[in-house]
């Protein structure tokens, strides 16, 4: 069980266990390695049961998830290659304090280390969304939830990233993700978002 000054802002209480360490396993390197960081990492710490998929969870207020994957990210597809982990993800819901780009940002830099965070920070946002007209789109269509999700695709030197909030027009930001992949399925992710 997590103590509640945890998750109130999440994992940044922890940034004082990794300090700035540079991340040991990322997309691209074999599953064994990445599974063996995830268990050892201070801040993830998976219970019994999980391995690439940790829940972290004080109330139903609060929660976070990191998920690595064999699979790219965005739509399913088939995976020759299931040895190497393509994409991992952070996911926070936050009914309380509400969720913002900084929150993320810091998540990231506590998971992976400062080299990860820079790369995140220089990398060339190649996609941002939604546009004026995917926002009439959603609204003459009733679909809020479309019409609240917030993104960029950014491409850095060593890793592409995903980060996505959702924000209702008339209201703050509860959820968010971020999600380093590599730069390889950065084509299939940006096609597919830019044609939801």
């Amino acid at each position: 069980m997590l103590k509640k000054s945890v998750l109130k802002y999440f994992i940044l209480p922890f940034s004082l266990f990794i300090l700035d360490s540079e991340a040991k396993a990322l997309p691209g390197q074999p599953t064994e390695e990445v599974g063996a960081w995830i268990k050892a990492h201070p801040t993830l710490r998976p219970r019994s049961g999980e391995k690439f998929f940790v829940k972290k969870a004080d109330t139903a207020a609060q929660r976070f998830t990191f998920q690595a994957s064999v699979l790219p990210p965005g739509r399913i597809t088939f995976s020759k290659d299931r040895s190497k982990i393509r994409t991992e993800r952070i996911a926070m819901y936050d009914g309380i304090n509400g969720m913002s780009l900084q929150r993320l940002e810091e998540s990231l830099r506590v998971i992976y280390g400062l080299d990860i965070h820079q790369d995140f920070k220089s990398a060339q946002v190649v996609y941002e969304y939604p546009n004026q007209s995917a926002i009439n789109s959603a609204r003459f269509a009733k679909t809020p939830i479309r019409e609240a999700l917030r993104g960029q695709l950014r491409v850095g030197d060593r890793y592409a990233y995903w980060v996505e909030i959702a924000k209702p027009r008339d209201g703050k930001a509860f959820t968010g993700q971020m999600t380093v992949f590599l730069k390889a399925d950065l084509d299939k992710l940006e096609s597919e978002l830019r044609n939801r």
